[in-house]
């Protein structure tokens, strides 16, 4: 197990050493765009799925798109036209000769998307660990309240403790079986007693230092356990999924969560981690209730908060809109993709120097015939 810093835990060094260790957050954004754009573009390194697409754009991605703000020529994403790809067409051609793994979308918004992984794990993992390192609590054994099988979040999990050869102790998690179940008119909570009664027996008798789950299902946990998480031996529980209610996390903070660092992550398969970053003095001004803003790290991705009625149209800090987001990676390009998020803009913050969102909740319009998002308990 890797030993534990000595020092104070100090979240403000997190970004310092992400620079360090992971190089590609160093390049400017506009230069790792038109990077991006010859690898996405070129025959040789491509993807079928992109390459093909090349043609029929009205512009040439290589030599028009010039830097970040020139992606607004691609328009917004459709993920239909991901949902309907063959999974080997969306392998980029620069990596025929590397293992690569398919991932599903946990199916919010009807059909499953699948995105291929070569690279983007490997990131998420690296950063991930550096985040948990500035806070003291890389190392120990882990339990996975989490998706597994086909979806990125388990997988992320297992990869992260393989870091530091940390026990992974997981359960079986089919987000589309309560969603399925909810679609159609039924509750979760049988399904919610089906993962907790796998949760904690683990939690009991194998003691992990790390609890990764959906706010959700902590919520649920928490409200049965006979005793507070950090009687357990949990240093720290890692959540991304679903939110809950400002009352919620005060109650969860409050009464479950004493002796207990609480991070929360914000995205999902397609846009990855926007890392969390807690009110600090010279920290940017937060939406009633929020306590953190989320930060996603570009070059690799870009959150944009928007008008709901110009998707092109960028709010000023401290409104709110919804949330747009382009993925710049080599392994997945995904330009100007709308969200099922609203959120308030918030500018730059003292751990991470690059603008992020607080006050995350589903989106909503009136009158609108887009697919409706079903959180579940994922």
């Amino acid at each position: 197990m890797t030993s534990l810093p000595s020092t104070l835990p100090d979240p403000a060094s997190a970004y310092p050493a992400m620079r360090e260790h992971v190089p590609e957050l160093a390049v400017d954004l506009d230069t790792w765009t038109r990077r991006m754009m010859r690898w996405h573009f070129s025959p040789q390194t491509g993807s079928p799925f992109w390459v093909s697409r090349g043609g029929s754009l009205g512009f040439d991605p290589e030599k028009d798109v010039d830097g970040f703000a020139a992606l607004e020529l691609f328009g917004l994403f459709d993920k239909t036209e991901l949902r309907a790809a063959h999974a080997r067409d969306l392998r980029p051609r620069g990596y025929r000769d590397r293992p690569f793994r398919i991932f599903e979308t946990g199916g919010t918004t009807g059909a499953p998307c699948r995105i291929v992984n070569v690279t983007r794990l490997a990131y998420d993992v690296k950063v991930y660990r550096l985040m948990l390192e500035a806070r003291g609590l890389a190392g120990g054994d882990v339990l996975a309240m989490t998706p597994m099988g086909p979806h990125a979040y388990g997988h992320f999990v297992e990869a992260l403790a393989d870091s530091w050869n940390g026990a992974v102790h997981a359960i079986d998690f089919d987000p589309r079986w309560v969603k399925a179940v909810l679609r159609s008119g039924g509750e979760a909570d049988k399904y919610t007693d089906h993962l907790l009664a796998q949760t904690m027996p683990l939690l009991a008798s194998e003691r992990p230092e790390l609890l990764f789950t959906t706010p959700r299902l902590l919520v649920e946990l928490a409200m049965r356990l006979p005793e507070p998480l950090h009687t357990y031996g949990v240093r720290a529980v890692c959540t991304g999924g679903t939110s809950c209610t400002p009352a919620e996390a005060q109650f969860l903070r409050e009464e479950h969560l004493v002796g207990v660092q609480w991070i929360d992550t914000y995205g999902n398969t397609l846009v990855g981690h926007a890392l969390q970053a807690d009110a600090v003095p010279g920290g940017p001004p937060l939406p009633h209730g929020s306590t953190h803003s989320y930060h996603l790290p570009p070059p690799f991705a870009v959150m944009t908060v928007v008008d709901p009625h110009d998707p092109w149209r960028e709010l000023p800090v401290g409104e709110r809109g919804r949330v747009r987001v382009t993925t710049l990676l080599e392994d997945l390009f995904i330009p100007n993709l709308l969200e099922r998020d609203s959120a308030v803009r918030t500018g730059p913050h003292p751990w991470f120097p690059w603008d992020g969102v607080a006050g995350v909740r589903p989106f909503e319009e009136a009158g609108s015939h887009e697919e409706e998002a079903v959180e579940g308990v994922y």
